[in-house]
């Protein structure tokens, strides 16, 4: 297959790297000094111990590319719009466009580009850490869930299983993809923005008593919006799986946490806001995520720590 990753971070070159082993690659970032690197030097992939040299293409401007088979998008979601559209050259009546990002509701904003039946949402367990220019660590290999919201007609769905698998990954495919985005949401939802704003350790959220009644409430929430639409969600074994979650790493320190630390924008729309808007969809209240939401872009704007 013809492919585009865009984005060359830890994720998006763990992905690429594999692939390129039997299909044409482009890893498209805006980094000059990270695309020349990666032209010149490759991509290593820390694999158990061992290095593993990859040669993908590299590109910050893709339109020698030509149109892809598959586009898959590694940004982070805050940048996916601009990221598509500045390579819409890739984009053609046939590509498909799969998005493998933390949150959910990425969907919304690949129907800009693409129609339903060429859009694949899911998740991955594998997880990655840049070590150095070129140099990523692959570790905690896990599934590649994938799943369409219509139909796959085409049978696009057993083909990427076929090309990913024969690359090292291990995919699944799911016919109610977003049951399993939602499983991974209630986490983040409950969890991510709350130890933002507060601006503590997820251990913090399970020992304070305001706290584990927020979170909770949080919970709450976003298991009636889940319910509205047609998802499975037990509220008891939510509370105590992000209890649990809090427990085990006392000292986890969540995205929304670190960037809102470093000045960072953050992914709250695709975290929270995604409640907030299936909310809407569904007219279902979401007043606390909605708060929440409200107060992270507060912060990003206001800068931490100015008076």
């Amino acid at each position: 297959m013809k492919i585009a990753v865009i984005g060359a971070g830890a994720m998006g070159s763990i992905y690429g790297g594999r692939l390129s082993l039997h299909n044409d690659v482009c890893l498209i970032d805006t980094n000059a000094e990270v695309v020349g690197w990666l032209n010149e030097n490759g991509l290593r992939l820390e694999e158990n111990g061992e290095d593993v040299l990859f040669r993908p293409k590299a590109m910050t401007d893709s339109s020698s590319f030509g149109r892809a088979d598959l586009v898959i998008l590694f940004v982070k979601a805050l940048f996916s719009r601009a990221a598509l559209s500045s390579n819409r050259h890739l984009i053609g009546p046939d590509t498909y466009l799969l998005t493998l990002q933390n949150g959910s509701g990425h969907e919304d904003i690949l129907g800009e580009f693409a129609d339903q039946e060429h859009i694949i949402i899911g998740t991955t367990e594998d997880q990655g850490t840049v070590l150095g220019m070129g140099h990523i660590r692959h570790g905690g290999v896990g599934n590649t869930n994938l799943g369409m919201l219509v139909p796959d007609n085409k049978g696009i769905l057993e083909t990427l299983k076929e090309t990913f698998d024969s690359c090292g990954f291990h995919v699944k495919l799911h016919d109610n993809i977003q049951q399993l985005i939602w499983n991974k949401l209630f986490t983040n939802v409950s969890l991510s923005a709350l130890t933002g704003i507060l601006q503590v350790r997820m251990g913090f959220i399970a020992g304070n008593e305001h706290a584990d009644a927020m979170a909770r409430r949080l919970i709450h929430e976003a298991v009636e919006v889940a319910h509205a639409m047609g998802l499975t969600a037990d509220e008891e074994e939510l509370i105590a799986q992000v209890e649990a979650t809090s427990k085990r790493t006392p000292e986890g320190i969540t995205s929304i946490c670190a960037d809102l630390a470093n000045g960072r924008r953050t992914e709250v729309d695709t975290i929270s806001g995604s409640v907030v808007r299936a909310a809407k969809k569904y007219n279902v209240e979401a007043p606390c995520h909605e708060f929440l939401v409200h107060m992270v872009h507060a912060m990003e704007e206001k800068g931490l720590g100015q008076l």
